[in-house]
């Protein structure tokens, strides 16, 4: 059996958290102070260190975060 391969960008090593959209591939999200995040193919990135996007992200009914 074949080992998947992982994607870059999805380790926490890396800085990086990325989110799966549950609901929908591409939204335009506005977080409070006004930045714009974006959903491609169900998912969305933010920096470990961005803690308004993340918290935004981890409340969210929608928003999984992937391992």
């Amino acid at each position: 059996m074949a080992i998947p391969k992982k994607k870059p960008g999805r380790t926490a090593t890396s800085g990086t958290a990325v989110f799966r959209d549950t609901l929908y591939t591409s939204r335009l999200l506005i977080l409070a102070d006004g930045r714009a995040m974006s959903v491609a193919q169900g998912e969305v990135s933010v920096p470990v260190s961005d803690t308004l996007a993340r918290g935004y992200l981890e409340q969210h009914p929608d928003f999984q975060l992937q391992e």
